[in-house]
């Protein structure tokens, strides 16, 4: 079967990183750069999808690979796996660095 992209589920998924992250609509307009956040909007509601170029800073703003972003119907490739454990542990290791200047 071709890969398609999912853009309504890429769009509920891009809302979920930011819920997670506490990273804002308004955030995300400045940080690519957006003229205004309406185009944040039509990403989230699966209107349209971030270009290339906007996916490539989305990636880099919420430090997880752009395959971690994109919902379609292709199987998920084994590095975003390691990526989970990675992000994981990598979060573990900070609050124990917090933890241990406190």
């Amino acid at each position: 079967m071709f890969p398609i992209i999912d853009k309504r589920k890429t769009g509920i998924n891009l809302r979920r990183i930011m819920d997670k992250q506490g990273i804002t609509v308004k955030e995300i307009q400045q940080y690519v750069g957006l003229g205004s956040v309406q185009s944040v909007y039509h990403w989230l509601n699966g209107i349209s999808m971030p270009t290339i170029d906007n996916l490539y800073a989305l990636s880099d703003l919420f430090q997880i690979p752009i395959d971690d972003i994109v919902c379609g119907n292709r199987q998920k490739m084994a590095h975003t796996v390691y990526s989970e454990q990675y992000n994981r542990l990598h979060t573990y290791y900070e609050k124990l660095n917090e933890h241990h200047a406190a």
